[in-house]
């Protein structure tokens, strides 16, 4: 089908600036029959000469600046900067001079610029890779400067899903940079760490070296204390490699080698593909944990004692103030959870399940009345928690499941 300008389109087309390429002239015309750009504004130029007046293009366009002769240039400049990087699918992105959109918009383009050079960007790269546009989730996004012709390209970041399982009582959840920020102290003995290892470098260090990542991060859904085990089904997790440059990974593979490298300190299950969306759920999950926590007491206390806890703890609503022992780093701020199960399982072991949140060394020795009611005080004995772990995490608090 060929363009057929209207008398009123060949009426616009004369109050546009002189000297636009055939493209630029008929991107004003855009989305109007099935044609090209290129293909309306050359139309548009024949009808204008055809009534005797001159319509020619300048030299450089003085609304895209030539950039449309530079796209080759610029396809071949993104194929270098992705090399043989593995990608499944990509997208193209540019910046255009906002003076460039102002004037498109005052006069009344339907298409910017920068719209049809992803485009043209784009249907290259499809032919030259085989790989297809992704609007949502790309791999890689191609950026182009419409000012300066010049050509970015940002990787995706790789996630993994997978649990986790911790029993070794001496390692964070992650990294734990020193105050030094990482250039070595005596307090680091020059490791600029303030632990040698943690879930998240067990986890990532063989991905990292699978990946060919550059960075990476462990996102929790919330995490134990450095001396809790996390036992059970595990804590789910999700790792991110940062700019990897290879994504068809094997993740039973890696699973068994994280697990193979981590010699009995923790070990990971179910790893699989995931994305920044499964990331952000993990982040909102107010998961329900129970906790199996063994407690001295003195003096000791009799066990029909002991089991009056039960009764008087379970489904109590509990008020924690911050604990002394993090409050300089988290807010100092009173919250009420509730005490879901209580359970004493022998004569220094309890059972407890509570909401996302509960503070459970504190609602066992008070944290000096930061946490009430708690089982010091109903006591009357002194309590000391021996050890700690998480031993299942089970539904969401409002009761809809992980």
């Amino acid at each position: 089908m060929v363009f057929e300008p209207t008398e009123e389109m060949v009426e616009q087309a004369r109050e546009l600036p002189p000297g636009l390429c055939d493209r630029c002239l008929g991107r004003r015309f855009a989305k109007v029959q099935a044609a090209t750009n290129e293909e309306r504004g050359r139309a548009v130029r024949a009808a204008i000469e055809a009534a005797g007046e001159r319509s020619e293009p300048a030299d450089l366009c003085p609304l895209c600046d030539g950039i449309f002769d530079e796209l080759e240039g610029m396809v071949r400049a993104a194929l270098r900067k992705i090399g043989d990087r593995e990608f499944k699918t990509f997208l193209v992105g540019s910046r255009q001079d906002p003076a460039t959109v102002e004037l498109e918009r005052r006069l009344g383009f339907p298409e910017h610029l920068k719209n049809e050079v992803n485009r043209e960007i784009g249907k290259r790269l499809e032919a030259l890779t085989g790989k297809p546009v992704d609007w949502d989730n790309p791999d890689i996004t191609i950026l182009v400067d419409a000012r300066f012709a010049s050509v970015e390209v940002q990787v995706a970041p790789l996630y993994l899903y997978g649990r986790y399982r911790k029993y070794d009582r001496t390692i964070p959840q992650t990294r734990w940079p020193c105050r030094c920020r990482g250039k070595g102290c005596r307090f680091c003995n020059g490791t600029g760490k303030m632990y040698a290892t943690s879930v998240e470098e067990l986890v990532a260090g063989p991905i990292m070296r699978a990946a060919g990542g550059t960075g990476h991060a462990l996102h929790g859904m919330g995490r134990e204390d450095i001396d809790a085990r996390m036992l059970g089904s595990g804590r789910p997790f999700v790792v991110e490699i940062e700019a990897p440059l290879r994504r068809g990974l094997d993740p039973g593979g890696l699973e068994r080698t994280i697990n193979a490298e981590a010699a009995g300190r923790m070990e990971v299950l179910g790893l699989r593909p995931s994305g920044l969306k499964e990331v952000r759920e993990l982040k909102a999950s107010r998961a329900v944990k129970t906790y199996v926590v063994q407690v001295a007491f003195d003096p000791p206390v009799p066990g029909e004692k002991l089991k009056l806890l039960e009764k008087m703890f379970t489904g109590a609503q509990v008020e924690q103030r911050t604990p002394e022992r993090v409050s300089h780093r988290r807010a100092d701020l009173e919250r009420t959870r509730k005490v879901l199960e209580f359970r004493v399982e022998g004569p220094d072991r309890f059972r407890i399940t509570g909401e996302a949140g509960l503070y459970i060394k504190e609602l066992v020795h008070g944290d000096g009345g930061r946490t009430r009611p708690n089982v010091q005080e109903a006591l009357g004995v002194r309590c000391s928690v021996v050890s700690l772990d998480v031993v299942e995490m089970g539904g969401r608090s409002d009761g809809q499941g992980v």
